[in-house]
């Protein structure tokens, strides 16, 4: 293999001739080897906007030529468009704070800069990593900056993710507004409802979740980014610190703002758990749905789609292997969680040494969830109502008797239903019919009446 040898301070060291990746970068690939995971994407093009504003900033204040300025913004603008994805080799649990990626983000965004005046990879004196792409900088704000956008774009695509995913359940909602079935507490049957009840709660704790989503970006809208190391902003010019945060603001069209104590985001990581257990609470209401799915796939009120052929023994079975992946999801964003809290815990005074895991798992996170969404989403839309099924469960259902208890009273419900059951009765709701007469009944068991909140004082005794 081709390869070009580049110096730093612990000696020199080969680099494949075409990466346009350095010596730092190439260190930190034979150091860290421990998962074989990579930063998600999102957070290379998130550094690829902290690049581009850094060095919008310094160019217009002339801390770069024109001519450097302008190749290195076309660099950090393709970096953020997703170009030189694959110049990002780096294990994500590594060591130094994210430091190693950063490197990386520097010596891709130099050698491409050098490409681009027509230079060749290495040749660090027409653009340097640090001294030409790191000016005025450190990992220790532009890193937290970058996952800070990263999540906040990250979220608003999950929120719409799950504003579909309401739709999706709201329609059923109509779909099966009149779909009378009974309803079940402790896995026991209950009081009558409807199908389309059921699905409006779904709908609810959706809701829930984007509101959720949409706070989230105010958490973490503040950044340290011009802080340098610790916050203190030691080593860049004070016009520059003012200037970096708006050349930001353009770039991402966020409301970003600068800490007022950058010493305060630099070292605490508390949003980034405060913003992790809204998604928690979200995985939470997708194990809610899927599993009561599920359920109600079982008991046969509900047919879902049938998309893979379930047993490799037993010829016919279909098996919910959608809900069973969305929920391992959610199950999976639920350990994230816990690891975000740990890595935020584990901050030592100026600096979160283990901001990288944090960034890893969140991000990941973020983007599985937004998965999950979407399969449940075109999911639901198959999903199709058992009426037939419904009332046969809901007429043999002793608990239906209880719908009646404003019109009859306790003890006449209760002796209603001794005499059913000593009669060996099957379909209670016949039962009622002869007893109470068909038009009471319908109009007790009406999805109108089981979904009203509460009962009319005037219909007692009607």
């Amino acid at each position: 293999m081709n390869s070009r040898l580049e110096k730093d301070a612990l000696g020199e060291k080969a680099v494949p001739a075409d990466a346009y990746w350095g010596i730092h970068t190439q260190r930190a690939l034979e150091n860290f080897q421990l998962s074989g995971r990579r930063f998600p994407g999102r957070l290379v093009r998130a550094m690829g906007l902290v690049k581009k504003a850094c060095c919008l900033a310094n160019l217009e204040l002339g801390y770069l030529d024109k001519r450097r300025g302008q190749a290195l913004s076309l660099a950090c603008e393709e970096l953020a468009e997703g170009k030189l994805a694959d110049q990002f080799p780096l294990d994500a649990f590594q060591g130094g704070a994210g430091t190693s990626f950063n490197m990386n983000v520097n010596e891709v965004l130099a050698n491409r800069a050098i490409e681009i005046l027509g230079g060749r990879k290495g040749d660090y004196g027409a653009v340097h990593p640090l001294e030409t792409v790191n000016l005025h900088q450190s990992t220790n704000d532009t890193f937290p900056t970058a996952l800070k956008i990263a999540s906040i774009l990250a979220f608003r695509e999950l929120s719409q993710t799950v504003a579909r995913l309401q739709g999706a359940c709201q329609r059923k909602e109509k779909e099966f507004a009149e779909v009378i079935k009974i309803g079940r507490t402790e896995l026991q049957e209950a009081v009558p409802i409807t199908l389309g009840a059921e699905f409006a709660a779904f709908a609810e704790a959706f809701a829930r979740d984007r509101w959720r989503f949409f706070k989230a970006e105010e958490r973490l809208r503040v950044v340290n980014l011009g802080g340098t190391a610790v916050g203190t902003g030691l080593g860049a010019p004070r016009a520059y610190i003012f200037l970096v945060i708006e050349k930001l603001r353009e770039l991402t069209g966020l409301g970003l703002c600068r800490g007022e104590i950058t010493l305060d985001p630099t070292a605490n990581s508390d949003p980034f758990v405060e913003v992790s257990g809204m998604l928690k609470a979200h995985s939470v209401n997708l194990l809610k749905v899927c599993n009561d799915l599920r359920l109600l796939n079982l008991l046969g009120e509900i047919r879902l789609p049938a998309v893979q052929v379930g047993s490799s023994i037993m010829p016919g079975k279909v098996n919910p292997v959608i809900l069973e992946s969305v929920m391992q999801a959610a199950l999976q964003a639920q350990a994230d969680d816990f690891l975000v809290t740990e890595a935020a815990g584990r901050a030592s005074l100026q600096i979160n040494e283990f901001l990288p895991l944090l960034a890893q798992v969140m991000l990941d996170a973020l983007e599985m969830l937004g998965n999950a969404g979407r399969m449940l989403t075109g999911h639901l839309e198959g999903v199709e109502a058992d009426p037939e099924r419904c009332l046969e469960i809901l007429a043999r259902s002793e608990t239906l008797i209880t719908a009646f208890l404003p019109k009859l009273g306790y003890e006449r419900a209760g002796a209603l239903l001794r005499e059913f059951a000593a009669g060996g009765g099957r379909d209670l709701r016949a039962f009622l019919e002869e007893r109470l007469g068909r038009e009471m009944v319908e109009r007790t068991l009406s999805a109108y009446n089981l979904t009203a909140l509460g009962h009319r004082e005037d219909e007692k005794d009607a």
